[in-house]
């Protein structure tokens, strides 16, 4: 009872941990850490001073520890093979799959990344240096070799034979990729098949040829859709003439959907993305990511005060529009916000292509209509009501208003689809970016429509 009490609560476990660590009791430790799972050590080590991880780090296992360094920060990471003697650091680096090995490389300063090849076979660092010449963005870069392969020949039995005797040092054996001498791919099969096919029947017989491969250089954020869309497992790599490079397993297809949401929150934010955390990321680093886009945001609005600078005159004549302002470049820019979050999220997914931008435009327009339409009748009972406006001030306000919803739905909707087209990144033309085009241009309606109605 006392030990589940010490589990559930995370603050016990660290006074636990410290406690042992004072007393120096390091089978009492090792007890409690093997029983944990790798990524909640990652988590206790967070919460602990860094100079205490390195012993605790030494009291893992081989494969614990190999699994808990693929869950650390490149910073730990870096400081523990600091820390490491070659035996201690090749130990670690034997347990790694391919695909972590080569994670961490990339990570890593110049000497670390020194010091790790030095301490792999030349078979694995001649790997690790195949994978990284592959662009930062593509299936080749995530991708592992560590799959089972089988011949079109072989029977039931003998392939999972051969799966008994290499699967040991394989990412995943749940799906099998049959192949001839040149590693041409044929098609796949899964584990359940084999094992409930009859033990001389053929692989050629059984398996699926209707597969969904990759090519190396496919952009890694499509790869992961492909998990998506087709509830797979593992996904097989293949190069120009089909030959099986490498596979792309399920839990680095969520790493990139993961990274890729990330950078896209913080674009759509009018942020330059960065790979530290929050709290690993400076105040400098920090400032440095907002400033750039903060400084064009506020050069691009001084549009809207040259706009109004302009219209002083009616401004003067009719003080009472100034109040409107605020609440139609608000209303405008959420619109514009709305029809462009839903387009990148539709882009994202490969719901909607540039082919489709009439569509979207249609679809957005009639939307905006009804919106502009039911906002602009509320607006127009709250002027007349409760501001006592004129009737003809209340419908300036009112129709600036339908057409501003209609203009920043449709640019909404068409900035992004345009930005991917032209090869930009379609979470750039997000709610900060289209909202200040949108408040220019409803001060410009707002204007036109004064002007002609007021005759000012």
């Amino acid at each position: 009872m006392e030990e589940r009490d010490i589990y559930s609560d995370n603050g016990s476990l660290e006074e636990r941990i410290e406690a042992l660590l004072s007393q120096k009791d390091y089978a009492a430790l090792k007890e409690i850490l093997v029983s944990m799972n790798a990524a909640d050590i990652y988590s206790l080590f967070e919460e602990l001073k860094e100079s205490k991880i390195p012993l605790l780090f030494r009291l893992l296992p081989k494969v614990l520890a190999a699994e808990v360094f693929v869950e650390m920060e490149p910073d730990a990471q870096a400081m523990l093979i600091q820390g490491f003697s070659d035996n201690e650091l090749k130990e670690v680096l034997d347990e790694l799959y391919l695909d972590d090995a080569v994670d961490i490389v990339e990570e890593m300063p110049a000497n670390v990344v020194k010091r790790i090849l030095q301490n792999t076979d030349a078979d694995t660092r001649n790997m690790i240096n195949e994978i990284l010449k592959y662009p930062d963005d593509s299936a080749g870069s995530i991708m592992t070799i560590e799959y089972v392969s089988l011949r079109l020949n072989m029977t039931v039995g003998e392939a999972i034979k051969r799966i008994r005797r290499t699967g040991i040092d394989k990412e995943t054996i749940y799906t099998c990729y049959v192949t001839d001498t040149s590693r041409f791919l044929h098609g796949a099969i899964s584990i359940k098949t084999l094992l409930l096919a009859e033990e001389d029947e053929y692989i050629k017989d059984i398996m699926d040829t209707n597969y969904v491969s990759v090519h190396t250089h496919e952009d890694k954020e499509d790869v992961a859709n492909k998990f998506n869309k087709y509830d797979l497992l593992a996904i097989p790599v293949v190069d120009d003439e089909n030959r099986l490079v490498g596979i792309v397993t399920f839990d680095d297809a969520i790493d990139v959907m993961q990274d890729e949401a990330t950078e896209d929150i913080k674009k759509m934010a009018a942020i330059i993305p960065s790979d530290k955390s929050y709290f690993k990321t400076t105040v400098f680093e920090t400032w440095k990511a907002r400033i750039p886009w903060l400084l064009l945001l506020m050069v691009s609005a001084t549009f809207t005060g040259m706009i109004i600078t302009s219209f002083e005159d009616a401004l003067a004549a009719y003080t009472v529009l100034t109040a409107y302002i605020p609440m139609l470049m608000d209303t405008g820019g959420n619109s514009g916000g709305q029809a462009s979050v839903t387009v990148i999220r539709a882009l994202s997914l490969d719901e909607i292509d540039f082919g489709d931008i009439f569509k979207v435009i249609w679809k957005e327009a009639r939307v905006a209509v009804f919106c502009g339409i039911t906002l602009g009748v509320c607006n127009f009972a709250k002027l007349l009501v409760f501001d006592r406006v004129s009737f003809v001030v209340a419908l300036v306000v009112c129709i600036t208003l339908v057409v501003t919803v209609l203009i920043a739905k449709v640019i909404g909707c068409t900035l992004p689809i345009l930005a991917k087209k032209i090869g930009f990144d379609p979470a750039v033309m997000a709610s900060p970016f289209i909202t200040t085009i949108v408040d220019a241009i409803s001060l410009l309606v707002y204007f036109k429509v004064a002007s002609m109605m007021l005759h000012i």
